[in-house]
């Protein structure tokens, strides 16, 4: 008798929402809780998280993966520093849902967060990872895998300043230039000021 075959469910890319602050934060609290991806130590509260996906909406996008009616995976960016000269430059971040790993989710979100971020004219996509000192069951090298396969390049990294679970972890720095850098070079736009455009050639609703 043949197998049953198990239909993977299609994945939709959309904004988030305010109200999807709660699903959102049982995605990222076994980050905090259980590895050093995130070097935060406490959970912030459902308010504190609702409060911070509000800021980054002010201005940047910040995307959903849901598939099967529940958000599997989401994404952001952040201002890289708060000064006007580095309006182009902005700190990327991107958690999965712990048991939807290496599924292609994480792709997915990243390819339509640099759809979003070219339409608004930024320049310079940064990460920031935790990277392990040698084996550790806390985390991998992982990420920045994930960041080099997606063109990222290694531009500095920090020994030892990191403390989480009793041990020390490095810091490294990896970026992905995405436009072309001019003089005088045109203002960035808001996500709210290319919604419609990003909509309308990349499907991210």
């Amino acid at each position: 008798m043949e197998k049953e075959r198990t239909e993977k469910p299609e994945i939709r890319i959309r904004a988030v929402t305010l109200e999807d602050a709660k699903e959102l934060l049982g995605i990222y609290r076994p980050y905090v809780e259980h590895t050093a991806i995130t070097f935060e130590y406490e959970t912030p509260s459902a308010e504190e998280f609702r409060e911070r996906i509000q800021k980054v909406l002010g201005k940047f996008p910040y995307l959903a993966a849901e598939g099967d009616g529940k958000i599997l995976g989401y994404a952001y960016v952040s201002s890289f520093k708060e000064r006007a000269a580095y309006d182009w430059a902005v700190e990327t971040s991107i958690y999965v849902d712990e048991n939807r790993k290496r599924s292609g989710i994480g792709r997915k979100l990243h390819t339509a967060l640099e759809q979003a971020l070219r339409e608004q004219g930024i320049l310079n996509m940064e990460a920031c990872i935790a990277y392990p000192r040698g084996e550790d069951k806390y985390l991998t090298g992982d990420s920045a895998q994930f960041h080099a396969r997606l063109g990222y390049r290694l531009v500095g990294q920090f020994y030892k300043c990191g403390y989480k679970f009793g041990r020390w972890y490095d810091m490294i720095w990896m970026e992905k230039l995405i436009g072309e850098h001019k003089s005088p070079q045109p203002s960035v736009k808001t996500f709210d000021e290319v919604r419609e455009i990003v909509r309308g050639k990349y499907g991210v609703c």
